[in-house]
């Protein structure tokens, strides 16, 4: 979903990397065949034909997933489907599906616990496989996931603390499903407002998660060990937003240029599930 808004912010297919079960777009129990809609009015299609899915099926588990933030993949692994990021980038990782305390289900055939997330995290810093890391997950229990995290440099946010659900917004009647959570549903809200050139900052969008809206209390990591620059001072463009700079050269090779080449953000989806639907902000 959160594809939709990142890419109209300026991110490009090849600095996005999708793992999806993708088995709700030809379900046969959707009526608008080979589309997903993320409300009941269907306004946006969030499953168009450019889409592209980077993982699917049998390919999103969690040993892939860890593969590829850690870049372990087997050679001859095609660009497309490798975190392509240094100590430069900046990578948003948002992760939606069952959960519960400690623990995200991949398809229903696997789990992925906290503390091994926590460890690729670290793994990740001590590989220099980036500058800032925006950890987002939207399941129940979310903070649970969220906590054992201290990697520098990692902000995590989760939409629901330690003992509580994550609840759906509405949902589509003629279906008979949820559609989407409330917490995502309130994420899309702030971010469909966001263009490249926006100077809306991640404290904006964090405020937006009011108790009351989205009927659980969101977790959010130490952010203590976020060292590089106050939370207020963050662009929401930093993570979900992309400015190309453009650099001229009178004379001199490809190869010069390639090599001042600002490396832009990185985005990270999993939708591991076809979803069917303790602390307060610290500032």
């Amino acid at each position: 979903i959160l594809i939709y808004d990142v890419s109209i912010a300026g991110i490009p297919d090849s600095h996005i990397i999708l793992m999806l079960s993708d088995d709700m777009a030809c379900n046969p129990r959707n009526p608008t065949s080979a589309q997903i809609f993320n409300n009941r009015d269907r306004h946006v299609q969030i499953y168009p034909d450019d889409v592209e899915v980077d993982y699917r099926d049998s390919e999103v588990t969690v040993e892939n997933f860890f593969r590829v933030l850690t870049d372990r993949l087997p050679e001859g692994t095609p660009r497309s489907k490798r975190l392509m990021s240094d100590e430069n980038s900046n990578i948003l990782v948002y992760l939606t599906g069952h959960g519960g305390d400690g623990f995200l289900k991949f398809q229903d055939t696997e789990e992925m616990n906290a503390m091994e997330l926590s460890d690729v995290f670290q793994q990740m810093h001590e590989k220099k496989r980036y500058n800032e890391l925006l950890f987002m997950i939207d399941t129940c229990q979310a903070g649970s996931m969220v906590l054992p995290i201290k990697s520098p440099n990692i902000i995590g946010v989760g939409s629901s603390t330690v003992g509580q659900d994550s609840l759906s917004h509405h949902g589509d009647h003629e279906i008979g499903v949820y559609v989407i959570d409330r917490w995502t549903y309130y994420t899309l809200d702030f971010l469909e407002k966001i263009r490249p050139n926006s100077q809306a900052k991640l404290k904006e969008l964090f405020r937006v998660y009011s108790t009351a809206d989205i009927r659980s209390t969101p977790q959010y990591s130490n952010l203590k060990l976020f060292n590089s620059r106050p939370i207020d001072k963050i662009l929401i463009t930093d993570f979900f937003g992309s400015v190309r700079q453009t650099v001229l050269f009178n004379e001199g090779s490809v190869e010069e240029a390639l090599a001042q080449q600002t490396v832009g953000e990185e985005a990270l989806f999993l939708v591991p599930h076809n979803l069917e639907l303790v602390s307060q902000l610290p500032f």
